[in-house]
């Protein structure tokens, strides 16, 4: 059976991928993980596809070894693997408590790459897989520091796994946007009262995900889905971290 399987999947933009990835018509499943069952039991009303549901913490041990399992019965063929789930938290790193400095890391970098694993035999050529990373991987960001670091931890596992793959004909690509306005992100990464002043240009899900299944399908390494993003991708490469820290820090407070 052709699938996709898509992490973060009840919201945000793994949500947007389920209903693009349903309208494309390539997979004849979609297996949705992500922790609220509800959530993903509602994202057929938007889906032409099954879904079929896994009620998922990807971050716990148990909840891992039974994805794996599923996988190693059934047999799918993975077309399409989207790893969306994420979290973060924003403010100076010592306001923010170690448990969310952990949380990020497990969720940000241990799982992608675990669920990553898990698909490796269930990968074809012309399969697709798209590691939801971010603008903030580019440099080091202050006030989102353990958040930037994971997302630079999974740009670099992403592009060296784009290198070992190509030769299989298998796409795989870093999905880098900037802020996405229309998601629960914003507002969850704000939880103690931190945040950005503001967030201009942010992008829409609609818009993101649409570019990102594009530029997979065109295999590019990285996908900047957006102008913000793209600029910050080609300065990132001309500008020291010892000037990007201040002026990304004078730019948060502006």
């Amino acid at each position: 059976m052709k699938i996709a399987l898509v992490t973060g999947a009840s919201s945000g933009l793994g949500r947007e991928f389920v209903r693009q990835i349903a309208e494309q018509g390539k997979v004849e499943e979609i297996w949705a993980i992500a922790r609220r069952r509800d959530r993903l039991e509602a994202l057929q009303s938007i889906s032409a596809v099954p879904i079929r549901v896994l009620a998922l913490d990807l971050t716990r041990p148990g909840d891992m070894e039974y994805l794996r399992n599923t996988l190693q019965d059934e047999l799918p063929d993975i077309r399409i693997l989207i790893n969306a789930a994420g979290m973060g938290r924003m403010g100076p790193t010592v306001d923010i408590p170690a448990k969310d400095n952990d949380a990020m890391i497990d969720l940000n970098c241990r799982a992608a790459v675990d669920v990553t694993d898990a698909a490796f035999p269930y990968l074809h050529p012309g399969s697709q897989v798209l590691e939801i990373c971010s603008t903030a991987g580019f440099q080091p960001i202050p006030g989102l520091n353990v958040y930037a670091a994971t997302k630079a931890f999974l740009l670099s596992y992403t592009q060296t796994l784009h290198y070992e793959l190509s030769p299989a004909g298998i796409h795989v690509t870093a999905v880098c946007p900037y802020w996405v306005k229309d998601t629960e992100f914003i507002g969850i990464a704000e939880k103690g009262g931190h945040g950005f002043r503001h967030y201009p240009l942010a992008s829409r899900s609609q818009d993101v995900v649409r570019r990102a299944l594009r530029d997979s399908a065109l295999n590019l390494r990285v996908s900047t889905p957006g102008l913000v993003c793209t600029l910050h991708r080609a300065a990132a490469k001309v500008t020291p971290n010892l000037l990007c820290l201040p002026l990304a820090d004078w730019l948060s407070h502006v």
